[in-house]
């Protein structure tokens, strides 16, 4: 992912998470942290340079703190000194880019760049009822009260989860 896709990722995040809106300054500020945890899938069909490529999905993720999820819709400021897992933080498949293993790829890649970096685990919260999904990507529901007033942002379904890598 670079600067010039975010109005892309934009559009696929309003598609995708049309109940989870987060501001530009969100994504942009992720990718300025960590670029190396910021991807986009681009429309196969497309023929453009990448600047003006159609997307057809977008990962974004990042070390934080082990057992912990950022609010919805908030800026991080900076990332922990000391993280304890790398965070993934949103994956956004258009329809048409849904079934084809680009999902499974993606987040298999992610876990294989976190382990280069020296983490154990991964975490994300699932939305939307994909906690399945996940969980057939190696996550575990964690249940942990002290992370609900984080959670209730991501609404009443959200599950935090965790990988072991």
């Amino acid at each position: 992912m670079v600067t010039a896709d975010l109005a892309a990722v934009l559009a696929a995040a309003a598609v995708v998470h049309p109940d989870y809106p987060e501001d530009r300054s969100v994504f942009a500020e992720r990718l300025r942290l960590a670029p190396d945890g910021c991807f986009v899938l681009a429309d196969p069909a497309a023929t453009e340079p990448a600047a003006a490529r159609g997307l057809a999905g977008y990962l974004v993720s990042h070390p934080w703190h082990a057992d912990s999820a950022p609010a919805l819709d908030t800026l991080l400021g900076t990332l922990p000194e000391r993280p304890g897992t790398w965070y993934l933080h949103d994956l956004a498949l258009l329809p048409a880019a849904r079934g084809g293993g680009a999902g499974t790829a993606i987040v298999a890649r992610l876990a294989a760049h976190a382990r280069t970096r020296g983490f154990a685990t991964m975490s994300l919260v699932a939305v939307g009822g994909s906690s399945g999904f996940w969980g057939r990507q190696g996550f575990a529901v964690v249940d942990d009260p002290a992370l609900a007033e984080k959670l209730a942002s991501y609404g009443e379904a959200a599950r935090f989860m965790r990988r072991v890598l």
